[in-house]
């Protein structure tokens, strides 16, 4: 597809800009060492995975998912001021009351889903567009929703920079979904909700995997893997502890 061929160029080259020094007033200032940093940042997504193998049951994360995550400029989806912090291990804020996930839940999220390539995937909670990122590089169709204007306009626009011109992106209340790009293989909730959303279970595609923090706002809340069978009975299944900003919206 030619289309694909030419984001994955544009993002390649990006990504080599980045890496490059820069020049300004006849002196040469080093640009940050990202892809240093990015190793740093894999590296800890490793051990906590191993650390928390037994409540998780995951031992390593899918090679595909990692290599995708070292492939996504994630300092490029945190507000300027921050983006000496961009590869902590850590979540970080980016305005609205809104975050950008902690690398390691990114990863186990990700790797739940299993998608494979052409999957069409649902994220509910665009927030800066990295979560976005990450499942484009595993060349899935993806579709994301938010609901804060700003945030929405924002990731669009710098997904489109990026050369993630494929993802498509809505302005809206993902407690709904998106009814008429449906059904998906696989959809990632990216803020906890009080339950999960019966509208996504419907979404979902026979054998669909939907991933979802389920909890009271601003507290801890389990991050849970549900399964719809063909019949279409649902099975859920605890993963872990996690805490997330809640989902809004007039659900």
């Amino acid at each position: 597809m030619p289309g694909r061929c030419m984001g994955l160029t544009r993002r390649r080259l990006l990504r080599v800009a980045a890496s490059l020094p820069l020049a300004c007033a006849g002196w040469a200032a080093a640009a940050p060492d990202h892809a240093s940093a990015r190793r740093r940042m894999l590296d800890a997504i490793a051990r906590l995975t191993s650390q928390t193998v037994e409540s998780t049951g995951v031992e390593t994360i899918d090679p595909a998912v990692m290599a995708a995550i070292d492939r996504v400029l994630r300092h490029e989806f945190v507000p300027e001021d921050l983006r000496s912090s961009a590869y902590a291990n850590r979540p970080l804020p980016i305005g609205h009351g809104q975050t950008i996930s902690q690398p390691y839940i990114v990863a186990l999220m990700t790797h739940l889903l299993g998608v494979e390539s052409g999957a069409r995937v649902l994220e509910i909670g665009t927030g800066s567009g990295y979560q976005a990122a990450v499942l484009a590089e595993l060349d899935t169709q993806v579709h994301t929703i938010e609901i804060v204007g700003p945030l929405a306009r924002e990731a669009s626009e710098r997904l489109s920079r990026l050369g993630y011109e494929g993802v498509r992106t809505r302005l809206g209340d993902g407690y709904y979904g998106w009814p008429q790009a449906a059904p998906f293989d696989a959809i990632i909730v990216t803020a906890a909700a009080a339950h999960v959303p019966p509208p996504l279970v419907d979404q979902l595609a026979s054998d669909g995997v939907l991933v979802i923090p389920v909890g009271e706002p601003f507290a801890v809340q389990s991050l849970l893997l549900a399964r719809k069978r063909e019949n279409g009975d649902v099975s859920v299944r605890q993963i872990l502890p996690v805490r997330f900003v809640p989902l809004t919206g007039g659900h």
